[in-house]
């Protein structure tokens, strides 16, 4: 089927928000090519699952390319529309399954020599539609908190290197009830702009904080989940079980109640938010630094929050991934010295993570060695490539930052 084809009916399978958008923008869905449009319902198949942040993106999306006249719309399209397509991606079902057939077309495109056509094709396309919408304004600037180094006693590792040059390196704080300040602050923020999904708390442990209007992840509190998809892997990863590609596709195709998890209602923009951390990320199933590092990558790209904090713990020393799918019985044992390496990394991520967010000039971002006395902190408030010893605590810190 060609999108010039497109029947409403076809769209009966979708989830409510989505099966309405689709059916009126139906005009708009049979003039897009088809290299272009089963990826646009790739996005919107999903809609109701989404975060309010990215419901907007693809509010603007489809408000940009409906607002255009059928002359600019074919212009817009037309580096789609050049690219040349097999009969079989024609008959692919893309109305109900865009993700099999997005999987297709990049393997075609590779196959022919056209993936370079269509990447440039896909880079000015967003170009245009960022041009055509102005960021929202926010309410507050944004503020990233990461605590690294629970567990480890002494350190000789030099912490926050890659993040020494953005702002100003604290070697004198007093690190007494640290983290309740910063989860404290966390909570304020979140009470002074109650919106949905825009303050969280990612933790590598199993501690989270009840009654507070956060949004709270935790390694621990996934244990049972995670137990079930890595049987499910190690069933497909065994002789005969189908091997990568099936592999691949089953976790494509994970929901959660696949996983015991409640798929329906209020819960279900959240479950499936975690089982996509534990299916797309490599070892957020197994290793908590590596869950804490993704989950805070994919909030802030998805959800864009005004706040996030973001807690490592130690993770278990690193077997190779094929005795970890595999079952082999190993005591596991904790690693704080190397899960401290891991969270460093993690921090400086989250911060280039924070910087890809609109409104980035304004933002904050915070990292401290857990009960000792390191910090990095960035803001505009503060200077960049400075080391500072004067006697500070957290709270201290904080109103230094400007994050309130």
């Amino acid at each position: 089927m060609l999108p010039s084809e497109l029947k409403t009916e076809r769209f009966s399978g979708y989830p409510p928000q989505a099966r309405r958008i689709a059916t009126s923008r139906i005009a708009l869905f049979q003039s897009l090519p088809l290299a272009f449009l089963p990826l646009l319902l790739r996005e919107l198949i999903a809609y109701d699952w989404k975060f309010p942040a990215e419901r907007r993106e693809l509010d603007n999306q489809l408000a940009y390319l409906g607002g255009l006249t059928p002359d600019q719309l074919a212009a817009v399209m037309a580096p789609f529309a050049k690219l040349q397509l097999s009969q079989g991606l024609e008959q692919v079902d893309w109305v109900n399954t865009p993700g099999l057939f997005s999987e297709q077309l990049t393997a075609h495109l590779w196959a022919t020599h056209q993936i370079d056509s269509f990447r440039t094709a896909a880079v000015e396309y967003v170009h245009k539609v960022n041009a055509a919408s102005s960021p929202p304004e926010l309410p507050v600037a944004r503020l990233s908190m990461v605590m690294v180094g629970a567990g480890v006693d002494r350190n000789a590792y030099p912490l926050f290197r890659k993040l020494r040059g953005q702002g100003v390196y604290f070697t004198n704080v007093n690190p007494a009830n640290g983290r309740n300040v910063l989860l404290n602050l966390a909570v304020a923020r979140a009470a002074a702009h109650p919106e949905p999904f825009a303050h969280w708390y990612i933790d590598g442990e199993r501690t989270e904080p009840s009654g507070t209007p956060l949004t709270c992840l935790s390694y621990g509190a996934l244990e049972t989940v995670r137990d079930a998809l890595v049987k499910k892997m190690r069933a497909v990863a065994q002789p005969g079980g189908g091997g990568p590609e099936v592999l691949r596709t089953m976790l494509a195709q994970m929901r959660p109640e696949d996983l015991g998890m409640d798929g329906s209602g209020e819960a279900a923009v959240l479950n499936r938010f975690q089982v996509s951390i534990l299916t797309e990320g490599s070892g957020t199933q197994l290793f908590s630094t590596t869950f804490v590092q993704w989950s805070a990558r994919e909030a802030l790209r998805r959800a864009q929050p005004l706040t996030l904090l973001a807690r490592f713990a130690p993770r278990q020393r690193e077997q190779s991934m094929k005795d970890l799918l595999a079952g082999i019985a190993r005591t596991p044992a904790p690693d704080p010295e190397g899960s401290l390496v891991d969270a460093d990394m993690g921090a400086y991520y989250t911060w280039i993570n924070q910087q890809r967010l609109a409104g980035a000039e304004h933002s904050v971002f915070l990292a401290w060695f857990e009960n000792h006395n390191e910090a990095l902190a960035i803001s505009p408030a503060l200077p960049r490539g400075k080391t500072d010893g004067t006697a500070i605590d957290l709270r201290g810190l904080v109103q230094k930052l400007g994050a309130a």
